[in-house]
């Protein structure tokens, strides 16, 4: 049976994957995901019983990285395994990455080598501080690229040290600058016939991440600071006590703030001059916020969504993951997918937030088990049985 395909939109692509952990899976997925044949690089040093970096392989997080891909092991430190990695790059489309830089030109899998024999070949690469300068032999993780991008400094209650961010950011965001980067580069490539080296980092992608925090410092030299539940420009915007638990609200202009007012029964803020004006409600955000909390803390957390929305005001309740996954609009999208199986296993993960009319992503197909597609990758990508068997003798697969 021939492996299905996520989507068609990237069925056309084959993509070979070499990374671990999570900024490479990430990469790796969105490309698995839109229908690209993803080959999953197994080192036969990993536990072939289950441990991963990441996890156990039938673990969650093992789960939700590697859906959509087939799997094969080969032993990159024997030079038979180099030679047939290399056979498969001179097919593949593909090639993505997050060793330290210096790994791949000593293994003689790096870009140049592999375009020398493909020159089509596109190349991903993720490290944790760039491929070149100062830092580049450091090992990469992602709270250490919260910290040095800046991210950590604006995280977090004034006062109260730096604080990370509760989802790996840094890791995420690279994985999906990479996959930008490679999808751009193949797009690219109908015009060229040829193919590229995509690089990026943890850091670059943090600090991009910043977006308008980083613009304030490059054009106005504004450093910004803690803010905890504040929003740093649109005021009132945080986070505010019900007589069950808590609400966000968010105001955005002079209108916004208006009809804010009159929802909560407090239409004297409006014409108060402390807070007539943008700069005088940032002037005096906390006292503002005290007098929105004295109403909000007179109805529940429901009540107050219903009715700020009925008047316009943009809010939300603050859930647990558990209570996300249970709200009418999450169920209506869909987002939470099963992945089909012969095990007889439950695998529900994320689904791709973006939907295509034409060409959807969809859950096709679990994660592979440790190298579990090695002699039908190896047959169509031209080796013989008997070559398959010798590589098996020897341990290279």
């Amino acid at each position: 049976m021939p492996f299905p395909h996520a989507s068609e939109a990237l069925s056309r692509f084959t993509v070979l994957d070499l990374t671990r952990v999570r900024s490479g899976p990430t990469c790796v997925r969105q490309l698995a995901d839109w229908g690209a044949t993803v080959i999953k690089i197994d080192a036969l040093t990993e536990d072939a019983g289950g441990e991963q970096p990441g996890g156990p392989r039938r673990g969650s997080d093992f789960q939700n990285l590697h859906r959509n891909k087939r799997a094969m092991t080969l032993n990159l430190k024997d030079e038979r395994g180099l030679a047939v990695f290399k056979r498969l790059a001179a097919k593949a489309d593909v090639v993505v990455e997050n060793f330290r830089p210096d790994v791949k030109k000593r293994l003689g899998i790096d870009y140049e080598s592999l375009a020398s024999s493909n020159p089509r070949i596109v190349y991903g690469s993720i490290s944790g501080f760039g491929q070149d300068g100062p830092y580049h032999k450091r090992p990469g993780f992602d709270q250490i690229a919260q910290g040095m991008g800046g991210l950590m400094s604006i995280t977090g209650a004034p006062g109260e040290g730096p604080m990370r961010v509760g989802i790996p950011v840094a890791d995420l965001t690279a994985g999906l600058f990479c996959a930008m980067g490679i999808l751009t580069a193949l797009l690219e490539r109908e015009v060229s016939g040829e193919g590229q080296w995509v690089q990026t980092s943890l850091l670059q992608a943090q600090i991009f991440m910043l977006d308008f925090q980083a613009a304030r410092w490059l054009m106005e030299k504004e450093v910004a600071k803690q803010a905890g539940n504040n929003h740093p420009t649109s005021i009132p915007t945080g986070v505010f006590k019900t007589s069950d638990g808590y609400i966000n609200i968010a105001t955005t202009g002079g209108r916004i703030w208006e009809r804010c007012a009159l929802a909560i029964g407090a239409p004297e803020l409006v014409s108060n001059p402390d807070y007539a004006t943008a700069p005088a409600r940032s002037k005096n955000r906390d006292a503002l916020n005290a007098a929105i909390e004295r109403r909000t803390v007179t109805k529940s957390t429901e009540t107050w969504v219903r009715e700020l929305n009925e008047a316009g005001v943009p809010c939300g309740p603050i859930y647990a993951i558990d209570q996300m996954f249970e709200d009418a609009q999450v169920k209506h999208l869909g987002i939470a997918q099963d992945v089909p199986n012969d095990d007889g296993r439950h695998i529900r993960l994320v689904g791709q937030p973006v939907t295509l009319s034409r060409t959807p992503s969809r859950m096709v197909a679990r994660p592979p088990e440790f190298g579990e597609q090695t002699d039908e990758v190896l047959k169509e990508f031209g080796f013989g049985a008997d070559e398959i068997a010798a590589l098996r003798a020897a341990k290279v697969v």
